[in-house]
């Protein structure tokens, strides 16, 4: 179930965000309702993965790394952004660092 909802945090959090860049600074109405909805949500139900026991260096870490490579593909696919190689690389770097903190976890 936390990990469910810890999902559900994250996907909040990506929609939010993209949702930030096609507000175009809060001119346009729709994305920038989606932008309070998505940010609300994201930390309401992170709010309740951390409220059932999940931890919270394990919970943002996995979320803040979920959420950089998605919104980074995002990006490169739907908003014709590019990534470099070392920005690829920093990417993969923050992924195993979550990796890191999860099989370091106490279970």
């Amino acid at each position: 179930m936390t990990l469910l909802l810890l999902a559900l945090a994250i996907a909040s959090e990506v929609t939010a965000t993209v949702s930030l860049k096609l507000s175009d600074g809060f001119t346009k109405l729709v994305p920038s309702i989606v932008v309070v909805i998505g940010y609300g949500s994201a930390f309401f139900f992170l709010s309740q993965a951390l409220k059932r026991g999940m931890s919270i260096g394990v919970a943002y870490g996995i979320w803040s790394a979920v959420g950089v490579a998605a919104i980074a593909m995002i990006g490169v696919l739907f908003l014709n952004e590019r990534l470099t190689l070392v920005q690829i690389g920093g990417i993969a770097l923050v992924i195993l660092g979550v990796l890191a903190l999860e099989l370091g976890a106490a279970h």
